[in-house]
């Protein structure tokens, strides 16, 4: 019998052609053995984790980019839920993921070794259990290929503003998907943002000089700036949502428990 995590392997490398990008090098090279060892490895440990947590949703996080330069751990989250019962019951991940060179993007429902296989700068997961009446609210939406995306937005932009709808980023989907299902009345992203700010969700300020934007969105396709206030732009505060102010915002808020971090 092989061992658990070379047939993850198996199964990652047959979904993975074709694969969108969280904001990562469109470089195309096929991984190492390492990286994939590496890879599934943290997914195994992660799949375990999430199984001895006896949680049916978490919210999960990669470090997929050094972003230490604005004081941040992680790059990426999603969620992860159980599928099935007993023992044959596995974990998958919904998150939205932007197109390679492009200012679009899609919602993705992978494995844990896929969520992983995609060249991490740091082999370390995070996540946090929402409480159980969050998870049962939420749980029907990600199992629902409409649900899950009724919030979603295909125009991409890495750094969007938190309380604009002209954009749409990876993390900021999750969040507002996540108010549509606790709250009935948060049907649309205005909404879904307004019970963002009830409930005291603080986005990331990164301080990025004009200089800096202006080389970033004449480089990248999936950067952009005009959805920001020109009074925070022009003083040269950028505020987005980060995986470290959503897993701060949700354990302040008691809609979660701490966060767990998995090596």
């Amino acid at each position: 019998m092989k061992p658990r995590w070379q047939i993850i392997v198996a199964a990652a490398l047959l979904a993975a052609g074709g694969a969108a990008q969280a904001g990562r090098s469109c470089e195309a090279r096929a991984p190492s053995r390492n990286a994939v060892e590496q890879a599934m490895t943290l997914a195994q440990h992660t799949a375990d984790r999430l199984t001895a947590s006896g949680a049916q949703v978490v919210v999960l996080a990669r470090a997929g980019q050094n972003l230490s330069e604005y004081g941040l751990r992680y790059s990426h989250l999603g969620f992860a839920y159980r599928d099935g019962d007993g023992p044959t019951a596995v974990w998958r991940v919904v998150h939205k993921l932007n197109a390679c060179g492009s200012a679009q993007a899609a919602v993705y429902r992978q494995g844990l070794g896929e969520f992983f296989l995609d060249d991490l700068y740091r082999y370390e997961a995070a996540m946090v259990v929402l409480q159980p009446e969050v998870q049962a609210r939420l749980l029907p939406t990600l199992r629902d290929n409409t649900l899950v995306s009724r919030l979603h937005m295909s125009a991409y932009n890495m750094v969007a503003y938190p309380w604009s709808v002209r954009y749409q980023q990876s993390n900021q989907w999750a969040i507002e998907t996540l108010a549509s299902t606790q709250d009935p009345a948060a049907s649309t992203r205005d909404r879904a943002q307004a019970w963002l700010r009830l409930q005291g969700y603080e986005p990331t300020t990164l301080h990025l000089s004009a200089l800096k934007r202006l080389g970033a969105r004449v480089t990248a396709a999936n950067v952009a700036f005009d959805d920001h206030p020109n009074e925070k732009r022009f003083s040269d505060r950028i505020e987005t949502v980060t995986v470290d102010s959503v897993f701060a915002w949700l354990s302040r808020s008691t809609l979660s428990g701490p966060v767990q971090v998995i090596r």
